[in-house]
């Protein structure tokens, strides 16, 4: 099974958010050194967690760092954008990497309504236009001329385009990556694995061949977390269980560290949510974390799998990625 990454910038206390950046661009090297076979960025505003907002400026910042890994965006979040610009500035990352450029889109704002008006003033309806976005962008990225207009620089001769990829949190991007014969990536993480299933079964069922993929082309994306051991893993995670309950009081800030959680532990009105979010959890050995992430790769019936991993200490992510290449004999 191939294993791919999802790195989202995170910000973390006690550092800037330039340190989320330039550890973005580490952990990228990283990880092709480890056999991953795509590393994903992804596209938020106005988040003081997450701190990637400009995926195809870091996409070439990781490719002139890197020479096998594909590179991808999960995604941008195209109604906040012409699709022809978007188009062009892949068509640039082509040039710069090719063969290795994945163009994930989502329909999402990546943060609230204030922020993607200010992004672009037509987004209370740039929404109803993803579709049409979506194939606009698919034949600007082949190289074709479409409505009259090239995107340059065009793909060369007998390199692979950009993939276009749909990513989605419910049934409508999987039903408009099947309608559209494009690959499809649910986000399971940010849903808990709520709707997955439900979302592959209409992907697949619905799916209509495209010369460029004729079958369906699923994946997911998971959170997990893996250490030496059980406890030390468990430890780590605290960072996220912390951030998922201060989420849902609105109360938004950087990765908080692990020990500075633990002085002040988790109240007894929180103890319920965090054993959810654990008992949900792919947190612990490499062994653990990976028969979980197998026994779930072969109920949905996946051969890939993109993996997130928050830590407040870098070096935590660096190891619990190589931790996972090694439990899954990932080709270096």
């Amino acid at each position: 099974m191939k294993l791919s990454v999802l790195d989202q910038s995170v910000s973390c206390a006690g550092r800037d958010e330039a340190h989320a950046i330039a550890d973005t661009l580490a952990l990228a090297e990283h990880c092709e050194a480890l056999g991953y076979h795509r590393f994903w960025v992804s596209e938020h505003h106005s988040l003081p967690t997450i701190v990637g907002s400009a995926p195809e400026v870091l996409m070439a910042a990781i490719a002139a760092r890197t020479s096998r890994i594909r590179i991808g965006s999960a995604g941008v979040m195209l109604p906040h954008y012409s699709a022809l610009k978007v188009a062009e500035q892949f068509g640039v990352l082509q040039a710069l990497a090719p063969g290795r450029i994945d163009l994930g889109v989502g329909r999402a704002p990546g943060g609230d309504m204030r922020t993607a008006m200010a992004l672009n003033p037509n987004a209370g309806h740039a929404a109803e236009q993803f579709p049409q976005q979506v194939m606009d962008l698919q034949a600007w990225t082949l190289g074709r001329r479409h409505q009259g207009i090239v995107a340059h620089p065009r793909p060369r001769d007998g390199v692979a385009p950009p993939e276009v990829w749909v990513l989605g949190s419910s049934d409508y991007g999987a039903q408009l990556a099947a309608h559209l014969g494009l690959p499809y990536a649910f986000a399971y993480f940010f849903m808990d694995g709520q709707g997955v299933e439900q979302a592959l079964d209409l992907y697949r069922r619905l799916y209509r061949p495209s010369e460029r993929h004729p079958t369906p082309q699923p994946t997911i994306c998971v959170w997990a977390l893996a250490a030496d051991s059980t406890d030390e893993a468990a430890f780590h995670a605290t960072s996220r269980e912390r951030w998922r309950l201060d989420r849902q009081r609105g109360l938004l800030g950087p990765l908080q560290a692990p020990a500075a959680i633990a002085e002040r532990g988790f109240t007894a009105d929180e103890m319920p949510a965090v054993n959810a979010l654990r008992e949900r959890a792919f947190v612990g050995t490499g062994a653990e974390v990976g028969a979980k992430l197998r026994a779930l790769a072969a109920q949905l019936e996946l051969d890939e799998l993109v993996v997130n991993t928050w830590a407040h200490d870098p070096a935590v992510r660096r190891k619990s990625y190589a931790l996972l290449a090694a439990e899954f004999g990932l080709p270096k």
